[in-house]
């Protein structure tokens, strides 16, 4: 049977499945009833994986497996194929306690955003079923059982991007991350058969052990590196990484508050999913390259989109895009620490951002002109360098005293000029400003940014401790950090470019092919179009 205490993690999530059961119908007459309950149970559920977080976190990960609910029968098939289990280490628990308190938020935000609509009760029936089955993906403790509550989620996502089913803006758009999702599962299926093939088991505990035997001095087979690239390519289709971003930004005919969940939440599953299965990646380090490649060049694509974007809702989906692209070069580099650091600083931010994104006109004109200031900026060719020297001082100072040796961390050194350029840019811009006051802005708040990030990164990194492969580098990860750095430093300035006002002709032409995403949604237009209309 389910063990206790730790197994009450499973109450809630059943709870919410169960009221997904509910006939909408009558989900719709008893409205209060059904939303009061799904926010009650999230509520719940986050206080649960808090105490669960601390607990794997002093006493060390911990494997609960329901013997009462596997397949025993006479059917030649071990039971730990196909049993429910959870496994709750640093990795998971970080990330339940993430999604159970974004599912929380997104749901007492969207009692009031949904308010007096006909159909609030089939949405939050639909509501609590995506959260629960993020939540299982979460905590699963086999890769059956992980991929079972992949599909769901993404069965979940797509009823709620059809919420509005009158408009047909939005079933082109769900079928379109539909069709895509399921590109993304043939992957999964695929690396579930070579793993069983391999290994003989689905179960993560003994995946992790066999896979740090192979990586400690074994020899790598053919089908152990096949693992890894599908691994790869799956992850790909749900973080939306290019080529397979297009349904990203083209989920606007949604509630805000499903756009919140799936840039806050459901769209880190591809960066999830390479984390929590990095012992068997990492046994593919070619394929972690290619993954790294495309996730450099996925956030330069995205930023560069983002910035030309006159559409919020379009600039922020372009924005989780970019910061996708990110977290998979985190992951292909090996910086898996930085990856869950990134997971759950991104989630936060642009939960905040979607829900607060109807606020953005009020809260401009409450700055009393001091946006304008900073628009209408004189040219001051010290405040590049001072901010970067800012930037790079006060990133020192802070790894010194926090005792990180980013020398000894694979791209370590490309991933510290990348956050000094972003926060060059936000700083020069606060110093070309010509109010005073937000130059002390930006001499404060740029060591202050350092100190939140330096000791955000040293708190993940505690927690993740021993639910991560150890970093190592490769041929291709020399040439990769090299080729990265640059890339960022060209976006750097092309950023700075493009924000002036006299840049030359062949950058307005840049801005006009990238105001329109330089025309690839109009391929899976052509592509999807008909399966919008089936």
């Amino acid at each position: 049977m389910l063990e206790i205490p730790e197994a009450v993690i499973a109450i809630p999530i059943a709870c919410l499945f169960a009221l997904a059961a509910l006939p909408p119908s009558w989900s719709n007459n008893h409205v209060l009833l059904v939303r009061r309950s799904v926010t009650m149970i999230l509520a719940i559920q986050t206080v649960a994986a808090l105490m669960v977080l601390v607990k794997s976190y002093f006493f060390g990960p911990i494997a609960i497996k329901s013997s009462a609910l596997s397949l025993s029968g006479a059917a030649p098939i071990d039971p730990a194929i196909i049993e429910l289990s959870a496994y709750l280490d640093g990795v998971s628990c970080l990330m339940f306690l993430m999604v159970s308190l974004v599912g929380f938020v997104v749901s007492r935000f969207s009692i009031r955003y949904l308010d007096g609509e006909a159909t609030q009760g089939r949405y939050f029936r639909w509501l609590g079923f995506t959260i629960a089955a993020v939540s299982t993906m979460t905590i699963s403790g086999n890769l059956l059982m992980f991929f079972a509550a992949w599909v769901m989620t993404s069965f979940g996502l797509h009823q709620l991007l059809l919420h509005y089913r009158h408009r047909a803006a939005a079933h082109r758009a769900a079928w379109t991350k539909f069709t895509i999702s399921r590109i993304g599962d043939a992957f999964l299926v695929a690396a579930l058969i070579v793993t069983f093939q391999s290994f003989g088991t689905f179960d993560f505990v003994t995946l992790f052990e066999r896979a740090a035997e192979i990586a400690d001095g074994g020899r790598v087979t053919v089908n152990q590196m096949a693992i890894g690239w599908l691994i790869v390519f799956g992850a790909m289709t749900k973080s939306a990484q290019f080529p397979f971003h297009t349904w990203l930004p083209n989920t606007m005919e949604t509630p805000t508050p499903v756009s919140a969940l799936m840039h806050a939440g459901i769209v880190n599953a591809g960066g999830y999913l390479v984390v929590r299965t990095g012992s068997l990646v990492t046994l593919a380090p070619t394929a972690l390259a290619v993954l790294a490649a495309i996730g450099a060049f996925t956030a330069c694509f995205g930023a560069i989109v983002m910035i030309t974007q006159p559409s919020i809702k379009r600039a922020l989906a372009y924005s989780t895009i970019a910061q996708m692209g990110f977290m998979m070069l985190q992951c292909g580099l090996g910086a898996f620490a930085a990856a869950m650091l990134h997971i759950v600083a991104h989630s936060f931010y642009k939960a905040y951002a979607f829900l607060n994104s109807g606020s953005v006109i009020a809260e401009s004109r409450s700055l009393d002109g001091t946006a304008q200031h900073v628009a209408q900026s004189t040219e001051r060719r010290w405040a590049v360098p001072v901010a970067f020297a800012l930037s790079a001082i006060s990133l020192a100072c802070v790894l010194a005293i926090l005792g990180i040796d980013i020398t000894a961390k694979v791209g370590g050194l490309t991933f510290a000029l990348i956050i000094c350029l972003a926060l060059t840019t936000w700083g020069w811009r606060l110093l070309q400003s010509p109010q005073r006051n937000l130059w002390w802005v930006a001499t404060f708040g740029i060591p202050m940014l350092c100190l939140l990030y330096g000791t955000s990164y040293a708190g993940i990194s505690m927690i993740v401790a021993g639910a991560i492969p150890t970093e190592s580098a490769t041929a291709w990860t020399t040439i990769l950090v090299v080729d990265v750095a640059l890339a960022f430093c060209l976006l750097f300035m092309l950023h700075a470019a493009l924000r002036n006002d006299r840049s030359p002709i062949w950058l307005e032409s840049l801005r006009i092919h990238a105001a329109n995403e330089f025309y690839i949604d109009v391929i899976y237009r052509r592509v999807f179009g008909s399966l919008a209309k089936s």
